[in-house]
């Protein structure tokens, strides 16, 4: 419950941040992504769900995961576990990577259609979230449409791959995956059941 509270908390504070976020330049940044596209494709839209889509990926939040790949496993909300994340950004400056994140931020992620298995209870956690289990809905940091909120680093969701999503989901349950500012996702994640993780990562690949 406290740490529905802290969320709260969380997207107050995120409404009093300036929406002016330090940029890269997105047109160097084409040029620097070059060595994303075999794993994120060319725009960051992956052709594969082993590895997530960047398209539209909100910049700030790019830019933590790859001072936290650079960390790699360390202690919990330091580091994010990859050894070959870990190593190709190791020697790209700071200044590349703000480029990388600009181009990425401004592409067009590919969205998908979602199965109908999943639509009604997919929407119900997105949206409002699920009280007798102390889950909050989705829009509270992702927006009503999936596009995150910048200024206060929170991610884009829009059209990212199912199985991608239910991987992060399960790794923050479980704390193998432990870079999320005050746990917030773990906390949350790790109330979900199956069902619903499954059901809410499908109904975001189309979401927009």
């Amino acid at each position: 419950m406290k740490k529905v509270v802290l969320l709260a908390l969380l997207l107050g504070a995120s409404l009093i941040i300036s929406n002016s976020v330090a940029a890269g330049d997105a047109t160097v940044g084409a040029q620097k992504a070059a060595q994303c596209a075999a794993c994120h494709g060319k725009d960051g839209n992956s052709v594969s769900a082993q590895w997530p889509k960047l398209a539209g990926q909100n910049e700030k939040y790019l830019l933590k995961q790859i001072e936290d790949f650079r960390l790699g496993a360390q202690e919990a909300g330091k580091g994010r576990a990859g050894a070959q994340m870990a190593g190709l950004w190791g020697s790209v400056s700071e200044e590349d990577a703000e480029n990388i994140a600009a181009f990425f931020a401004v592409q067009k992620p590919q969205l998908g259609a979602v199965k109908k298995d999943f639509i009604k209870s997919g929407k119900t956690i997105y949206f409002q979230g699920d009280a007798e289990r102390g889950i909050p809905a989705c829009t509270a940091c992702h927006g009503a449409n999936g596009q995150g909120l910048n200024a206060a680093g929170y991610p884009a969701v829009s059209g990212q791959y199912p199985e991608y999503t239910i991987k992060q989901l399960k790794a923050f349950a479980s704390a193998e995956r432990s870079n999320d500012d005050n746990g917030v996702m773990r906390d949350i994640a790790v109330r979900m059941s199956d069902a619903q993780i499954e059901a809410v990562a499908n109904f975001m690949l189309g979401l927009h």
